[in-house]
């Protein structure tokens, strides 16, 4: 067994929103930012961002691990970045007021369209027969019915209220 898979899961944490260089097995060399490191396997999740801004995830298995080097501290910049490729944008937390807009948002592009709306406490209902929870997208649309369904959430996604694209 080599020393890094000797390792406790405090030690790795360490190494957690930092970049590193991992020398592996035959002196592959992998370099990126640590994500997470998986504490069964000890296999450690690296994402490099491209110029094109979009992510690109490499696992370097546990067993395989030689030396990991780090190369410099991630910042609260880095940091978010890391999860937000994780992370799908919808789960950020919104808050109350946020919520509300987006509610009244979608309300008032309903009625626009002449859907009738009601309001039951924090969900939207659809004339009696479909449901709009928060956050308010089209995801979170719910109706036995699967033409208004699809209908609707159509509707939902050709708003053109900033505040509702998800």
């Amino acid at each position: 067994m080599n020393e890094w898979r000797q390792k406790k899961p405090l030690e790795w944490y360490k190494y957690v929103n930092k970049e590193v260089m991992v020398t592996a097995d035959e002196k592959q060399q992998y370099q990126g930012w640590v994500f997470t490191v998986d504490p069964v396997s000890a296999s450690i999740v690296l994402v490099n961002f491209k110029e094109t801004g979009k992510a690109s995830v490499t696992a370097v298995m546990g067993h395989a691990v030689e030396e990991v080097k780090i190369l410099r501290e991630g910042d609260d910049a880095m940091v978010g970045r890391l999860n937000s490729v994780f992370m799908p944008e919808r789960s950020k937390v919104l808050t109350k007021e946020e919520l509300q807009c987006k509610k009244e948002c979608v309300r008032a592009w309903l009625e626009k369209n002449r859907i009738p709306v009601t309001e039951e406490g924090e969900m939207l209902c659809v004339a009696g027969v479909l449901t709009v929870n928060p956050p308010y997208g089209p995801q979170d649309c719910s109706s036995s019915n699967e033409i208004i369904l699809s209908r609707v959430q159509s509707l939902l996604e050709s708003n053109p209220g900033p505040e509702h694209k998800q």
